[in-house]
């Protein structure tokens, strides 16, 4: 299990190549809710989510012999972008195998990062792939979310929103695999204990949800979902029990409400966010949370990779 420490550490790392993401106010949404709503802008950070904070973070407290055979990794895109980007820092190789049906937009950004990209199946495809891979080519696996420093570099989110959101009573949180919501539930359990933490996940791909409901991680039978980069088939081994230690709910939005959420970020927020981090949005608009009766809400707008042909379906 991680401590708050270690995310600070994560932050004093990474803070002098990455900059803290901006705080917007969503003013139709707070008018709506007569609260201020907020988005957590990781949209901004650089290769275009939050993933770069814990790439970099690992690349920067990797050993000699975990580089020297380059690296590995699975990815529906957003770590393979930030893990691309990091490792170039130190010239090391990454493989990244994404399932088949990725977005283009971020294979050709991981390629052009120097990554090799290998598209092969669905993500359980790509998954077994990579563990021959590992086997084959002596690669060290940096795990999309259950790794300790990986958790500890995303949990650098929830440092900022702290001290950007001191009014805040809930962070509403994005969930794939899970590394974002626990690194920020480090923190928040060890800061700011009274907040409320809430987990999104879509419906077609609610892997927590269902770790949570079979007592451990278990693999989903399939998964469909246009957010992509939430589509993780299973929850890891250390980000299950960070999130049912420190998240308060857990929710899970169609896709019909993703739609929605894309359109309000896109036409009302001024933002093109991905699908993944319109979730959060999504539960809002759906009322599908039991928020505090006050305070300020954040959403974590988790990442904006996306090709124009992606974009056009949200316009």
């Amino acid at each position: 299990m991680i401590h708050l420490q270690q995310v600070q550490q994560a932050r004093a790392s990474i803070a002098p190549m990455l900059s803290p993401t901006p705080l917007l106010l969503d003013h139709q949404l707070s008018d709506r809710f007569g609260r201020r709503i907020w988005l957590k802008g990781e949209l901004f950070q650089r290769t275009g989510s939050f993933k770069a904070r814990g790439g970099l973070f690992w690349v920067r407290t990797a050993s000699r012999a975990e580089l020297a055979g380059g690296l590995g990794a699975v990815s529906a895109g957003n770590h393979a972008l930030g893990l691309a980007w990091a490792a170039r820092k130190v010239a090391a190789p990454v493989t990244i195998v994404m399932p088949e049906n990725a977005s283009h937009f971020k294979v050709s950004g991981s390629r052009e990062l120097g990554a090799e990209v290998i598209l092969h199946g669905d993500i359980n495809d790509a998954w077994a792939l990579m563990h021959r891979l590992v086997e084959e080519r002596g690669l060290t696996l940096v795990h999309p979310y259950d790794n300790e420093r990986i958790i500890a570099g995303q949990g650098t989110v929830g440092l900022e929103i702290l001290e950007q959101a001191p009014k805040a009573s809930a962070i509403v949180c994005p969930v794939g695999g899970g590394g974002l919501i626990s690194g920020i539930g480090v923190v928040t359990a060890a800061m700011r204990p009274e907040l409320a933490l809430i987990g999104v996940e879509p419906s077609g791909a609610a892997s927590m949800t269902h770790a949570w409901a079979s007592g451990a991680p278990r693999p989903l039978a399939q998964v469909g979902t246009c957010a992509k980069s939430l589509a993780a088939a299973v929850v890891g081994e250390h980000t299950y029990p960070l999130c049912l230690a420190n998240t308060q709910e857990m929710v899970s939005v169609g896709e019909g409400a993703i739609y929605r959420a894309m359109k309000h970020l896109i036409h009302d927020a001024k933002l093109l966010a991905e699908p993944g981090a319109a979730v959060g949005v999504a539960a809002l608009l759906e009322s599908d949370m039991d928020l505090p009766p006050r305070g300020d809400i954040v959403v974590v707008i988790t990442g904006g990779n996306m090709s124009g042909e992606e974009l056009s379906e949200f316009l």
